[in-house]
């Protein structure tokens, strides 16, 4: 037995806890919508297009634009109502991740099927304040006609918070589902699962338990596989990127499982010797609850691991208050010491040698013991028992906001990518409303970070312990860019937009509220006074920026947006970054909004003329 570099360095032991690290992702596969071949007799309301564009005001409109990638349905004249025309895949599914894009016209009604039955609800609900069973992301009720009236539908779950985006924007919707287990004679032994369901980034439900198919299934029966469906015949929508993972291959089993418990203070290479077992017997499962000895013992495990699919396994090893390593077919797999205790191994079907061992000799810490496995067709899942022991998870300290609220915090801002590095911003405003709708204020750059639809912060990296002083939003967010300086001077119509205040005479001087405890921000920038008013749009559809400037300088732009592309649309409207959110021109002060191109991606800028520049954000 080697225990050689069981040595845990007191970072991370100071972090340890038996919440398991998140798995890698697995390799989706992509649905192809070059054509209809991939789904079941198609019927003429659906198409395969280019792009789709919904109307922001005329219910029910959508057009579609020649090419391939995006799956649109568009009710034909005289079409009823009726599964038939939904859509099946020629896929069949077990457990399923799956991830897409979908765009709904104005009031529209659809809605996604796993195995055909059990339905994550699509809807229009752009505005709502509240989310509701039926409306967007909602888990669909069932339903029972033999119950009393009013009662005929039951176990809906709304979503967690209604993170709706505009119609005629794309949505992101993320389904992790878990099918129905059957013993070999048929019978259902477990139910279905939504084990976590994410709308625009947010998480809406976890482990909700289905004990029968949704309202309008394929069948009433429950299955082990069954297709995709997509609802067809409750007006327009649209889908792009549909792409999944399936959980369709047998999990690998632990047997003969031995365990040896030792008592001792076991970190480094010969500490065991020839100490004689405080315990030892067979068992199960694994556990650390094989010994009552609270601090310095180490814990052998062997056994066989059956590998029933061969190919590239990960394992997952969580041991906190000291350290742990894997061995399986005898080669390690996870090694010991390191903050990470993660593996990979590529494994052959068939009865393979396993040992695990699990030291502690950390006294404050708790005990426990979990290990996680993921593999070729396999969702990671937990073999030990269920993970227990551990230190205890924070409690979340979140901010609501039932009145107009202010909350200044330092903000982190993620690169364009969303990965790597980010930007903070130091002085941040965060302003909540009533209406779920809210904003992030840069008090540096006169500049508005993001918004975001939903609940309204979570303070706990600011306020947990000695914090760091930064707050996050809890809803779906928009970001607009990178924080910089609303107006600016342009030498000529190619020069850069500047990144900072330098040059500007940039002077902040805070914010006045009105009546209702809603701001208004006041700075000074090349030599102009500038008033910046934001407010919920009409119906929780956005913001909307009314800016006064005072004896504004010559050559002087307001930049209202930037992004990979800014397409003009009719009515004073611009759809920014390929349907991701809108800007609206309402007042431009006389002044033409430009659209250029420079460095790369667009600008929406606007010439100031004094007076007033109206605009809304909606989204």
């Amino acid at each position: 037995m080697n225990l050689s570099r069981f040595v845990i360095g007191v970072g991370w032991v100071l972090g340890a806890s038996l919440a398991l690290a998140q798995a890698p992702a697995p390799k989706l596969t992509t649905l192809p919508l070059n054509d209809l071949s991939a789904f079941r007799k198609p019927t003429p309301n659906w198409r395969i297009a280019g792009d789709a564009t919904a109307d922001l005001n005329q219910k029910d409109v959508m057009t579609a634009k020649s090419g391939t990638g995006v799956l649109v349905n568009i009710p034909v004249p005289k079409q009823g109502y009726g599964m038939q025309y939904d859509l099946l895949t020629n896929l069949e599914h077990g457990d399923l991740d799956l991830e897409l894009d979908y765009m709904m016209a104005k009031g529209s009604n659809s809605g996604v099927y796993l195995q055909g039955r059990y339905e994550v609800q699509l809807m229009d609900s752009w505005g709502d304040k509240t989310a509701r069973v039926g409306g967007n992301g909602s888990v669909y009720e069932r339903w029972d006609e033999s119950r009393p009236e009013g009662q005929k539908g039951y176990e809906g779950y709304p979503a967690r918070q209604n993170v709706s985006k505009a119609p005629g924007l794309w949505q992101h919707l993320k389904i992790s589902f878990q099918a129905p287990r059957f013993d070999a004679g048929g019978r259902k032994i477990e139910n279905a699962r939504m084990l976590r369901v994410e709308l625009n980034g947010v998480p809406i439900h976890e482990n909700v338990e289905l004990s029968g198919p949704t309202r309008g299934p394929l069948a009433e029966n429950e299955v082990a596989l069954g297709p995709l469906r997509f609802q067809g015949d409750h007006g327009p929508v649209a889908f792009r990127n549909i792409r999944y993972v399936a959980y369709d291959k047998p999990r690998p089993e632990l047997m003969n499982l031995q365990y040896t418990v030792y008592r001792g203070h076991f970190e480094n290479e010969g500490d065991l010797g020839n100490t004689p077992p405080e315990a030892q017997g067979p068992i199960n499962i694994l556990t650390a609850n094989v010994t009552r000895i609270p601090n310095d013992f180490l814990i052998r495990y062997t056994g066989t691991l059956r590998v029933k699919e061969p190919g590239e396994y990960s394992f997952n090893l969580g041991a906190p208050g000291g350290g742990g390593q894997l061995r399986i077919n005898n080669n390690v797999v996870v090694k010991p010491g390191g903050g990470n205790l993660r593996g990979t191994a590529t494994l052959p079907a068939g009865d393979l040698p396993f040992e695990l061992l699990y030291t502690k000799f950390v006294s404050w810490a708790k005990p426990g013991l979990g290990l996680a496995v993921a593999g070729p067709g396999i969702r990671e899942f937990v073999i030990s028992s269920p993970v227990d022991g551990g230190n205890d998870e924070t409690e979340p300290i979140f901010v609501d906001a039932p009145t107009n609220t202010l909350l200044r915090s330092f903000m982190d801002i993620p690169n364009a990518s969303g990965q790597g590095r980010r930007t903070r911003v130091t002085h941040a405003v965060s302003v909540g409303s009533p209406e779920q709708v809210h904003y992030t204020y840069d008090m540096d750059k006169g500049a508005i970070v993001q918004v975001w639809r939903g609940d309204f912060l979570d303070t706990t990296p600011m306020w947990h312990s000695r914090g760091d002083g930064s707050s996050r939003p809890r809803g779906t967010v928009q970001r607009l860019g990178m924080p910089e300086l609303f107006v600016g001077k342009l030498a000529s119509q190619q020069a850069a937009w500047a990144t900072d205040t330098t040059g500007s005479g940039y002077r902040p001087k805070g914010y006045v509220l009105d009546e209702n405890d809603r701001p208004t921000f006041r700075y000074q920038a090349y030599g102009t006074s500038v008033e910046d008013a934001i407010r919920v749009a009409d119906n929780g559809q956005g913001v909307r920026r009314e800016v006064t400037f005072r004896n504004p300088s010559a050559d002087l732009y307001a930049r209202l947006a930037e992004g990979s592309t800014i397409e003009p649309m009719p009515n004073g409207m611009y759809m920014i970054d390929g349907k991701s959110y809108i800007v609206r021109v309402e007042d431009a002060g006389g002044a033409t909004p430009v659209v250029r191109s420079v460095g790369g991606k667009q600008e929406l800028l606007v010439p100031v003329r004094g007076g007033k520049l109206s605009y809304s954000i909606l989204f």
